[in-house]
């Protein structure tokens, strides 16, 4: 096993910013997506309460969390970021926030 791994965390809204709620289906097809590329994933339900600010507008958003450890490869962290960057627009959203660190394994 490497000894150089990465943990990706993905906060996916559970609402459009125009209010209107994301199809449950579509958060777990997001997972399922990490999971069939990596061979895992956690899907944490409880709700995170996030705050940004756009162009003078502030959003309020309940987001869930996507967790997946990965060897920490280049290969990998490309194929998060265009991951993220699908999930965005699908989501039409200004931006998701798509967080990255080195982990251990024990």
């Amino acid at each position: 096993m490497s000894n150089k791994w990465r943990r990706f965390e993905v906060l996916l809204p559970l609402a459009f910013n125009d209010g209107r709620a994301i199809p449950a289906e579509w958060l777990a097809e997001a997972t399922l997506e990490v999971d069939n590329h990596f061979g895992a994933a956690s899907y944490e339900t409880q709700k995170v309460e996030g705050y940004s600010r756009h162009d003078e507008v502030m959003y309020r958003d309940d987001l869930v969390k996507i967790v997946v450890d990965v060897p920490d490869t280049t290969k990998n962290r490309r194929w998060m970021k265009d991951f993220k960057e699908r999930w965005k627009e699908r989501l039409e959203q200004v931006e998701l926030w798509l967080v990255s660190y080195r982990v251990d394994i024990e």
